[in-house]
């Protein structure tokens, strides 16, 4: 089969299209499936640049979000039959291969159908940010309706999400973006308050739409400055919320005073350590989220889309930021 290759760490043009073996089921309760289309994720420039997570793991194919065709099925898999589509999170990290290949070998239990309104692109582009928004917003910051959220980087990948998971939860939604035209299409998911940082004061912002009190949620993918100011943005016993590490000179004086949950959220970690009931608990986020796209309530935005033998090109996209919504290898 076709697979993106990764020998070495590098620079985008390391990526190679090579022939490789196609997986075989190995396990009773496995399905393999002919990927159609596979997320590109800002962890996988990371890791093509750093190495991949696990030991003596290369050649390695990158790619966590997949989305494809049930071809074969073990002989205890009853879950799926062959014909069925589903999108996953799965492999892409070292241990197993990922999703950057005409097909994959998976857990049944770690894929979910694929909503039926949705193409391919928009179900490989789905599941990691899906999973981190929905952790970030629920499990760590346990939203509910009447709180108050800011959420950053608003048009990306995690931030489009989340403007819709909060709002289905019945918050208000405050988000920041780059443009005036990632502010129109932010209102369009439904933020309430739109700020341009490039030209408004995000915290300042925010304490004036909050008349002072700060957001319940700050929801962080930036990190740095940003996480830091975000400290001042958020009400007094507010939960903030980050997908990055804070960083080592951080002062958490202000935290403190303000009396601050602060939560970090990492969706990978159940895939690295291998946490059977953690990776329960994101299937079964992408089945809840999978019922409110059918009910027309969730969408999940292509920004772009390249054929499978221009991972490359898509890592460098990727790589330049301010990107809307998710890019995306057609496999096809």
């Amino acid at each position: 089969m076709k697979a993106i290759l990764l020998t070495q760490p590098g620079s985008p043009d390391v990526l190679q299209l090579a022939e490789v073996p196609e997986p075989v089921i190995a396990q009773p309760t496995q399905i393999k499936v002919r990927i159609k289309a596979a997320g590109v994720n800002p962890v996988d420039t990371k890791l093509r640049k750093r190495g991949v997570l696990f030991p003596n793991a290369l050649p390695a194919i990158l790619g966590c979000d997949g989305a494809g065709v049930v071809v074969e099925t073990g002989s205890a898999a009853k879950r799926f039959k062959v014909g069925d589509e589903v999108f996953f999170c799965h492999g892409g990290l070292g241990r197993e291969p990922g999703n950057y290949a005409e097909f994959t070998v998976l857990e049944q239990a770690e894929a979910q159908a694929k909503p039926r309104v949705w193409t391919f692109a928009e179900a490989a582009a789905a599941p990691l940010v899906l999973i981190t928004a929905w952790e970030a917003l629920h499990d760590r910051a346990r939203i509910k309706s009447g709180l108050t959220v800011l959420i950053h980087a608003g048009a990306g990948g995690v931030g489009h999400v989340a403007i819709q998971l909060a709002k289905l939860s019945g918050a208000t939604v405050i988000t920041t973006v780059g443009s005036a035209e990632n502010a129109e299409f932010v209102s369009g998911l439904g933020a309430d308050h739109v700020i341009e940082y490039p030209v408004q004061d995000f915290v300042a912002e925010v304490n004036r739409i909050t008349e002072g009190k700060g957001a319940d949620i700050v929801l962080d993918s930036v990190g740095g400055a940003v996480f830091n100011r975000s400290i001042e943005a958020v009400a007094y016993g507010g939960d903030l919320v980050t997908l990055l590490e804070p960083g080592a000179d951080m002062n958490w004086k202000e935290a403190r005073n303000r009396n601050l949950r602060i939560s970090c959220e990492l969706m990978l970690t159940p895939m690295v350590r291998d946490l059977p009931v953690a990776r329960a608990h994101q299937v079964a986020i992408l089945r809840n989220c999978g019922q409110f796209v059918e009910a027309n309530c969730l969408q999940v935005h292509v920004g772009k889309m390249f054929p499978l033998h221009d991972a490359a090109v898509a890592h460098v996209y990727v790589e330049a930021g301010h990107m809307r919504g998710k890019a995306v290898l057609m496999v096809d």
